[in-house]
């Protein structure tokens, strides 16, 4: 029986912690702060019910295989998990509305053509048909395999763009700016595709091509929706944890790997006090201090994200008045002016017109009774530090923008209000310890490798990644999947290149 520390209580971290302890391992978890779920929070008040973090779950699949490798209870038997139909509504700068059903292509198709024109629907799924085929090359070494020790190949973006004639020369789109100009041919289908990607962190002007994995994930796996929040998926891993017997130390916050004999031997708190261990799962945002002698980098070189990653803006709305019988789960108010969002989220400064993701769940949990409804706005945003998040004149001007913005989607949103909570990326940094309150995007191929995250595996032996920053990045499923990886590595040893 080994002795394993995992630093960080969030989802990927403590699915590695289960799949660990189920495996004959002592496993102890060490978490800064009070509770479990990382960025996977929840905000109650006087009957309201809010998530913080992310508000619906893609691929499934994920947390599915967890539970049945962990315990006799399936995921379905620990939380109630519905579709969200339609998956989204899009409101577009020029007054287009088109609403997009859950995890039918064809519909998505006609829904398209019918607010959109005809065409849409057809360029659409031609563009989704070529990013299942980067789907299907990429799948495996880029989310459900360690990262490849030759993970140059990986640089190479697997998304075939059509070849366009541009400027007297034959150029294929690189981005996902470029996949929507000249591939989409419509502004609001651009758009759409740009939306997918800022929602994730990712600057559309820059992001590979191989972004095209994200709507397709959405579009062929569905949006699920988690009854009670989805703080209730943190809350069944947590007790799946605790159910295999997993020990989790609160309030305890690790300031270094401790290094013995050249291998990670235990972990030092705050205070001076060490818990020796023979493995070391890090399932936070590595840093140097941290980890001792620069080991940090994973054994595959690639290197720690030091760039700047955008963090998420949330104003929680308490309403009075009921949901509308045709309400929408989620609803995205795209910006009037994307280019000019692009620039300043990237850029480090607050955008005048951000895109706006509504969610309004029909859920009497969220709400102290049916006359009343919670309502969650989220915007990205530059991190904490470029702009000073916890000036109360600009939180209170870019609540005000959200709120304005998603009036469009809201009936009657500013009258109905009875009490606002604004988060952002300054409490992210407080709560998670994230710098700059910073949020992981999913790992992607191509670039040169540029959005890759550093391998499970690092230069100190006894010493793995897990969580949003680690391989294959973040989001619930590429987390849940690090989580998958690090214990089949631990257990299997460094060999191990993932379940077939």
């Amino acid at each position: 029986m080994a002795r394993i520390a995992v630093i960080g209580a969030g989802t990927g971290a403590m699915a590695a912690a289960a799949r660990l302890a189920v495996a004959g391992n002592k496993v102890t978890v060490y978490e800064r702060s009070a509770g479990y779920g990382g960025s996977v929070g929840r905000h109650e008040h006087e009957g309201f019910v809010f998530d913080t973090g992310p508000g619906l779950l893609h691929l499934p699949a994920v947390q599915r295989d967890l539970f049945v490798k962990t315990g006799k209870e399936s995921l379905e038997q620990c939380v109630t998990l519905t579709q969200v139909d339609p998956a989204g509504r899009h409101l577009f700068a020029d007054g287009t509305a088109v609403s997009l059903p859950n995890a039918s292509r064809a519909g998505v198709a006609s829904a398209l053509d019918a607010a959109l024109g005809a065409g849409a629907g057809e360029r659409w799924t031609g563009f989704l048909e070529r990013a299942r085929d980067a789907w299907d090359r990429s799948r495996r070494p880029l989310l459900e395999e360690p990262l490849r020790a030759d993970h140059q190949v990986l640089g190479r973006d697997p998304y075939p763009a059509l070849r366009q004639r541009r400027l007297l020369r034959t150029r294929q789109a690189a981005t996902v700016a470029e996949i929507g100009a000249w591939e989409l041919a419509d502004a609001r289908l651009a758009a759409l595709l740009d939306g997918y990607a800022l929602s994730y962190g990712l600057d559309p002007r820059t992001a590979p091509a191989s972004a095209a994995l994200l709507p397709y994930m959405e579009q062929t796996f569905g949006s699920w929706y988690v009854l009670g929040g989805m703080r209730e998926l943190a809350r069944a891993v947590y007790e799946r944890c605790v159910a295999r017997r997993v020990e989790f130390v609160f309030g305890a916050e690790v300031v270094r790997v401790v290094e013995k004999d050249g291998r990670a031997a235990g972990v030092e708190l705050t205070g001076g006090e060490v818990a020796e261990a023979d493995r070391v799962v890090l399932g936070v945002r590595p840093h140097a201090g941290l980890v001792p002698g620069g080991h940090v980098w994973g054994a595959d070189d690639v290197p720690v994200r030091t760039d700047s990653v955008p963090g998420r803006f949330v104003v929680l709305l308490s309403l009075r008045g009921a949901q509308e019988a045709d309400a929408v789960h989620r609803t995205v108010v795209h910006s009037a002016d994307g280019a000019a969002e692009q620039e300043a989220v990237f850029g480090g400064r607050v955008a005048a017109h951000p895109t706006v993701t509504v969610l309004r769940p029909d859920d009497p949990a969220t709400r102290p009774d049916e006359a009343h409804e919670a309502v969650t706005l989220t915007a990205t945003v530059a991190p904490q530090g470029p702009v000073d998040w916890t000036d109360p004149a600009v939180r209170q001007r870019f609540a005000d923008a959200l709120v304005e913005r998603a009036g469009a989607a809201v009936p009657g949103l500013r009258e109905r209000i009875l009490h606002t909570e604004v988060r952002t990326p300054a409490e992210t940094e407080a709560e998670t310890g994230a710098e700059g309150g910073a949020v992981p995007p999913p790992a992607l191929a191509g670039a040169q490798g540029a959005y890759l995250h550093p391998g499970n595996l690092t230069r100190l032996p006894g010493l793995y990644l897990a969580g949003g920053w680690s391989h294959p990045g973040g989001g619930l499923a590429h987390a849940g999947m690090s989580g998958t990886l690090v214990a089949g590595l631990v257990v299997e040893g460094d060999g191990f290149r993932g379940s077939r």
